[in-house]
């Protein structure tokens, strides 16, 4: 009786956990039930890359359950807490794959802009793109994502600012798309979601991008087009690279006093090719993570730019690459239980006001006039867009992957499936191994160059039920609630 009603409970092992929104407290991120700062374990996730966001189609990088559930394990047993994903529709659903991510521990970092014409801005000419259609569509987007509790921030922009040329216009339209998304998220959504941006590592710029986003207009420590978070696409790291010899030790001198987090948002460079990932004990070591709040891996899926750890075939099936054991043996080096476990810092961080002599490179914008929300923004942004997109967490029937996996080797992966984590829970690597692996010899998991192949953990209903029934029942009993 007591199993029958524990499953019951559970919708038949089903019921969807929630893992802790974040919050940003000056520059770390923290779980706000733990206090303790939270380091990005994350990966750049953009199957079928620019193609994949196909809106006539009806597809985008989180609109396949499936897909989702088989790319979700893959990652939770690499040890991933968090996806970024880049080019999303906000007119379809993705609760399946929100509800996936987030049962496997998982974050996710959306950018709110896309490739396509009308989806972004020109970072020729941004005043010419910066108009309440283009606003509509970010605005949805935040709409169609806010009420995800894993929905960790959103990017305002994605390397619109590359050179001192563009950062003599780009800017103040940056921080006005920033100020309108928080001022939609504050009329809109249920808890403050981070917005910030993702920079590219141009050094002539890098330090004023910085800084021209961070700053607070005429000291303002509640300016809306401050930047919640700054993020970085850095691939000085190649190789048997050194602390040194990759600029990381410059990175962190730069960021040192950072009033906002700051995290790599893509990293990985592929020269030489297989990886070697050696940035990952670094970025995770006690030399970076008082300043910097983790990274992005990219990417998960293979393209033509050769960064992928799996080859993600049309049929939907995969084979998995030999960056991905690469990356995963990175990953067992370092305590994560320890790095996730500190407490988050309780200084009060020095946010710098907005003056022109923060910039540095000649040629950079250092005024900080932003531009007004364009004709009918306003109206959108108090009253929201029409029709809205609605997203909630929903109950997932099985979680066990369907799509044939080969490991690096071309051994076929068996009992692969997402494992559910308790509530309040995210990923960290090795958690999610226990289990059975595949195996050895034939539809093996082993590789005799030496790389491990996956721990895989089996997920049927009766094994996730065994996981979970012991969690409910005990809340049940908190609740008051008889069993029997």
């Amino acid at each position: 009786m007591l199993m029958q009603s524990a499953l019951a409970a559970l919708g038949g092992a089903t019921l969807a956990a929630a893992v802790t929104s974040l919050e940003v407290q000056g520059s770390q991120f923290v779980n706000s039930k733990t206090g303790d700062s939270f380091q990005i374990v994350g990966m750049a996730y953009q199957i079928g890359g620019s193609a994949g966001y196909d809106p006539s189609h009806g597809k985008d990088p989180l609109s396949n359950g499936d897909i989702c559930k088989r790319d979700a394990a893959l990652m939770q047993t690499l040890g991933v807490n968090t996806i970024r994903v880049y080019n999303l529709d906000p007119n379809l659903n993705h609760d399946d794959c929100a509800s996936i991510f987030n049962a496997a521990g998982m974050y996710m970092i959306i950018d709110v802009n896309s490739p396509l014409a009308g989806e972004s801005l020109n970072s020729g000419a941004p005043w010419e793109s910066y108009y309440a259609a283009y606003l509509n569509r970010t605005f949805a987007i935040v709409e169609a994502f806010k009420s995800y509790p894993n929905t960790l921030g959103f990017f305002s922009g994605n390397e619109v600012i590359d050179s001192v040329k563009t950062g003599s216009t780009v800017p103040p339209y940056v921080r006005a798309v920033t100020r309108d998304l928080k001022n939609y998220i504050k009329n809109h959504a249920d808890r403050p979601i981070p917005v910030g941006y993702s920079a590219a590592d141009v050094r002539d710029v890098l330090e004023d991008s910085w800084n021209y986003f961070q700053c607070a207009i005429d000291g303002d420590e509640n300016d809306m087009s401050r930047a919640d978070m700054f993020a970085l696409n850095s691939y000085s790291w190649c190789g048997e690279s050194t602390f040194e010899e990759s600029g990381y030790n410059q990175l962190v001198a730069l960021f040192q006093g950072t009033s906002v987090p700051v995290f790599y948002s893509e990293y990985g460079c592929n020269t030489p090719s297989p990886r070697v990932f050696t940035e990952v004990e670094t970025i995770y070591g006690p030399k970076m993570t008082g300043v910097f709040s983790g990274g992005v891996v990219y990417e998960f899926a293979q393209e033509k730019n050769n960064y992928g750890l799996a080859e993600c075939n049309d049929d939907g099936t995969v084979d998995l690459l030999a960056d991905y054991n690469t990356l995963q043996n990175q990953y067992k080096k370092i305590d994560f239980s320890s790095v996730q476990k500190v407490k988050a810092s309780t200084a009060k961080v020095t946010i710098p006001e907005c003056k022109a002599s923060l910039i540095k490179e000649k040629g950079f914008n250092n005024n900080f006039t932003i531009p007004a929300p364009p004709p009918g923004a306003q109206d959108i942004i108090d009253n929201g867009v029409s029709p809205k997109p609605v997203g909630k967490i929903v109950d997932i029937s099985d979680y066990s992957v369907t799509h044939q996996v080969k490991d690096a080797s071309g051994n076929i992966l068996t009992g692969l499936a997402v494992k559910p984590l308790a509530d309040d829970v995210s990923n960290t690597p090795g958690a999610a191994g226990s289990g059975t692996s595949s195996g050895s010899g034939s539809g093996s998991g082993s590789d005799e160059s030496g790389s491990a192949a996956p721990t895989l953990a089996p997920q049927g209903p009766l094994s996730t039920a065994v996981m979970i029934i012991p969690a409910v029942v005990a809340m049940c009993f908190t609740a008051g609630i008889s069993l029997i």
